[in-house]
């Protein structure tokens, strides 16, 4: 592997940092000493301080693995391509990488007739099962920071697990917004729904069943000039799909009368990402196979988990490039895993190729899509660390399965 160039970011220079959604790029990056980790600049952010403790440009880089034992990259590619190309149903799980990653991916899912679902599916089908059945209105970050005057969180405070979002949309800096929770009353479900009947006028805020606060807050949604329901899908609970639907409803009959939105929070570790690279390249969202039948899109039954429970693949691909986790699920069969150096393996290595990746945003470039949606932002190295990304990886392991069934046919 070669040496990184530690001289690649220098200090407090702009960095869009990969590891949340939001993708905030007005921090900076400092190099400590060697052996030491990476020190976040300009933020106190827990989140990115966290990450970034995983990632020295000092230590080793780690080496590609079969069976336990160390070798070389390319024994490790010829390993993972028979895999590959003998699986009658591959998975591809995790999917934490970039837009240059997501291509490769697809290519590879094409050329494998592999199901696709990343370590966040559940959550992501969310919003996007809600968006399939009835459409939505969503914002921007830059958006709700102009023009909101009453951003409520449906999902908790999200602070959190976005430690910089309010500070995104502006709030202390601007007198013109409030920032409210969703009081609970029942379930979140219960919750939403009685204050999507306030909205709509269904039910009387006079009524003396109606909680005082869920009463006050369906007014103040009203009286804005523009309001943004925020929640997290990472939150909603089974079938939340169905909140989701219900939080639509409310922006839906603000807007006959003044404006509103949502902004779904989630996709980080490159979920988002890879999901908007699939759609444009198939029309289909994750959790689809493109397989004998053609593209097939099944939300429910390509869930992994589901999948890896009722032995229904037979080949687990596990990408995970953004730290040493998620690491890839337990699983009795052969599994490939395109990781983060420092990723613990299982102890039962049998079955296992291993090849370590880069960061992007860390250890190489690349490309990642913000949890609006609308947003495309570069990722620039903070240090070269030596390592194949994602991306080539994968389109190696394109070539050598297309080589493999070329000669089996032949």
């Amino acid at each position: 592997m070669n040496e990184p160039d530690t001289a690649a970011l220098p200090g407090n220079a702009p960095w869009t940092c990969p590891f949340c959604p939001l993708l905030c790029d007005t921090f900076g990056v400092e190099l400590g000493t060697p052996g030491t980790p990476l020190k976040l600049v300009g933020s106190d952010c827990p989140r990115a301080r966290n990450a970034l403790a995983n990632f020295d440009a000092a230590a080793s880089a780690g080496r590609p693995r079969v069976d336990g034992q160390d070798c070389d990259l390319d024994t490790a590619l010829g390993t993972a391509a028979s895999l590959l190309a003998a699986s009658r149903q591959p998975l591809f799980g995790g999917l934490g990488t970039d837009v240059a990653g997501a291509r490769a991916l697809y290519a590879l899912a094409c050329e494998t007739g592999a199901i696709c679902d990343p370590a966040q599916g559940q959550a992501l089908m969310h919003g996007l099962r809600a968006l399939q059945d009835r459409g939505g209105f969503s914002t921007t970050l830059a958006e709700v920071r102009t023009r909101a005057d009453l951003i409520v969180c449906m999902t908790e405070e999200p602070a959190a697990h976005y430690p910089e979002l309010l500070r995104r949309f502006g709030v202390g800096e601007r007198e013109d917004v409030a920032v409210e929770t969703l009081p609970p009353h029942g379930d979140l479900f219960d919750t939403v729904a009685l204050l999507a009947a306030l909205v709509a006028g269904r039910i009387s805020k006079d009524d003396a069943r109606v909680p005082a606060d869920l009463a006050a807050l369906s007014a103040r949604l009203k009286a804005a000039r523009y309001a943004v329901l925020v929640y997290e899908s990472g939150r909603l609970p089974a079938q939340g799909a169905l909140i989701v639907e219900a939080i639509q409803r409310i922006v839906a009959t603000l807007n006959r009368s003044t404006r509103a939105a949502s902004l779904p929070l989630g996709g980080g570790d490159g979920a988002s990402t890879v999901n908007q690279v699939f759609a444009w390249l198939s029309g289909l969202p994750l959790r689809s196979r493109a397989g004998p039948l053609g593209l097939e899109h099944e939300p429910l039954c390509f869930d992994a988990q589901r999948l890896l429970v009722d032995g229904a693949v037979d080949t687990l691909l596990w990408v995970s490039s953004y730290g040493p986790e998620p690491a890839p699920p337990p699983a009795g069969i052969p599994r490939i895993v395109l990781g983060h150096p420092g990723m613990q393996l299982p102890q039962d290595a049998h079955g296992l190729v291993f090849i370590p990746v880069s960061t992007p945003g860390i250890g190489s470039a690349g490309h990642l899509f913000r949890t609006d949606g609308s947003v495309l932002l570069p990722l620039r190295p903070v240090y070269e660390d030596g390592l194949p990304s994602v991306g080539e990886v994968v389109r190696r392991l394109t070539q050598a399965v297309q080589a493999l069934k070329k000669g089996h046919v032949q």
